[in-house]
């Protein structure tokens, strides 16, 4: 991978960029401001879901940057409130609405759990799964996918469906790096994307990490997002400066050396949200 549109490709031939702007708490009311720096700082790939609430304001800056939809990629998610197939197909379908678009480059269902112990996850995936199927199907989603799915989740899935999730978008950052989830991934082909790429304030503070950024001669984000490029995970960093967007982007002139990927993937657990596929979460 040369910059940031470079892509991995899909496991039904899909082309996702190998890096994107997450965009969770990245507008504030109507404002769209956030979006459309980072559309300026090149940023073409958006990752959104209907429970940040900012659909309406990404899909307003796309359509007002004058950029053709096909030059971006545009990932969504059904939120646990809206799990269930007929849920599904209409949350799809407002956020269609919502980001201005009549089809979704990636679709994911953003937890396997719709509640904390809720014991019939099993059928409602599947139920979930198969609106999924049938939007790819259609031509409405050129790629569907999961987030938050543990390897057991995507299993039972594997085993009742017939499309299998192209992606997985988990929490990834050193000190909290999910090598079992990751691993299973990447066996089955199916691409993992980070969300928290660079953890929290603490996770950049790290000594080991300070350390690294002063010696390669970079941001400590930087290190963090190098990590995940390196291991074949796509990150979705977040920001609201210009300076920052493009300092994210700029991880591609420099190599993290082995003995570094190593101590940046056996850290201690650092800057995990709290957050678990099992737990009631965000």
């Amino acid at each position: 991978m040369n910059n940031i549109y470079d892509c991995y490709r899909l496991n039904n031939g899909v082309m996702n960029p190998c890096l994107g702007f997450g965009t969770y708490r990245a507008s504030d009311g109507d404002d769209c401001e956030v979006v459309k720096t980072a559309i300026e700082a090149g940023y073409r790939y958006f990752d959104t879901a209907s429970f940040y609430g900012n659909e309406r304001q990404i899909g307003r800056a796309l359509a007002e940057s004058g950029i053709a939809r096909e030059e971006y990629f545009l990932t969504s998610k059904a939120w646990r409130t809206e799990m269930g197939y007929s849920n599904i197909r209409k949350a799809f379908m407002e956020s269609l609405e919502r980001l201005q678009t009549d089809y979704m480059d990636l679709y994911l269902i953003h937890w396997p759990l719709p509640e904390d112990g809720f014991t019939q996850w099993r059928r409602l995936d599947i139920e979930s799964w198969q609106a999924l199927e049938e939007l790819y199907h259609e031509g409405k989603a050129r790629a569907v996918g999961v987030s938050n799915f543990l390897p057991y989740h995507i299993e039972n899935l594997l085993e009742n469906c017939d499309v299998k999730p192209a992606v997985n978008q988990i929490e990834f950052h050193p000190g909290y790096t999910q090598e079992v989830t990751v691993r299973y991934c990447q066996e089955q082909d199916i691409l993992v994307q980070a969300w928290s790429p660079m953890g929290r304030s603490k996770v950049l503070k790290e000594p080991v990490i300070l350390e690294m950024a002063e010696r390669y001669g970079v941001t400590a984000a930087q290190i963090c997002l190098r990590y995940a490029l390196q291991r074949g995970v796509v990150p979705l960093p977040k920001s609201s400066s210009m300076e920052r967007m493009k300092q994210n982007q700029d991880i591609f002139g420099f190599a993290l050396n082995e003995e570094d990927m190593y101590i940046l993937g056996t850290m201690p657990q650092t800057g995990w949200s709290g957050q678990h596929p099992e737990k009631f979460g965000r």
